[in-house]
């Protein structure tokens, strides 16, 4: 199913391409704008950043065209550190005594959205945030699928996205996964939780753990939904 749903994201060969995947997802979800941001730390001294975005030409760019700004942002500072993903509105600004910064960039159509960032141990990192000018859904659970479906696709979408906006790469090797890390990822790709896959291997849950986090590491990812994609994208897995 995963392959299904995101196998073009996964596969993007040109930064129309991500934006024209960007924009669909996002209306799926029901927001409006989507930026798509790739970022390399540590090669010039200063990081290097390549986005692509469906902000119309002639409004006012998000608040992380304004370097000053983005230091403070809450959101941008919640991604810069972070792996998990944000449901941001007015409140996140106003707990962060930064509600100058909401108001102006309200009436731009960037009144509430949410966002994630993925970060690699090789300096590269990816944020994709959607936004929209009505107010977040009141029920938490349907966030919570929200925030869950934009993690996916970001997962799904890394490897390609990097690739298109930083350039190439080498791949981290990864002939040396073992065969019980492989069968651990297997199961995770079916959806089962590391206890699970304990049970069908025969092995305990800290055991299966520690498969998937040699493996997300062998193949140089920052979490096992990552490792999981990028293994697909290898015919590691099938």
């Amino acid at each position: 199913m995963l392959l299904d749903e995101f196998a073009s994201a996964m596969a993007v060969k040109a930064p129309q391409e991500i934006l024209d995947q960007a924009i669909a997802f996002t209306r799926q979800l029901e927001f409006e704008t989507v930026d798509v941001m790739a970022v390399l730390d540590g090669v010039t001294g200063q990081p290097i950043f390549r986005a692509v975005d469906n902000v119309s030409q002639g409004v006012a760019r998000r608040k992380h065209d304004d370097t000053e700004k983005a230091r403070h942002d809450p959101v941008m500072q919640h991604c810069k550190h972070s792996h998990v993903p944000i449901a941001w509105d007015r409140k996140t600004y106003e707990q962060a005594e930064l509600l100058s910064y909401w108001e102006e960039q309200a009436p731009f159509g960037f009144s509430s959205g949410i966002a994630v960032a993925s970060h690699l141990p090789n300096g590269r990192h990816l944020m994709i945030g959607m936004d929209r000018d009505v107010a977040l859904p009141e029920d938490k659970e349907r966030i919570t699928w929200l925030l869950a479906r934009l993690q996916l696709f970001c997962a799904c979408a890394l490897e390609s996205s990097l690739r298109v906006l930083l350039g190439e790469l080498p791949e981290k090797e990864a002939s040396n996964l073992t065969a019980r890390e492989l069968e651990a990822m297997r199961w995770t790709m079916e959806g089962k939780t590391a206890w699970e896959v304990g049970r069908i291997l025969g092995i305990s849950e800290q055991t299966a753990a520690r498969h998937l986090s040699n493996a997300t590491q062998k193949l140089g990812c920052n979490n096992k939904m990552h490792a999981v994609v990028k293994a697909l994208r290898l015919g590691l897995l099938r």
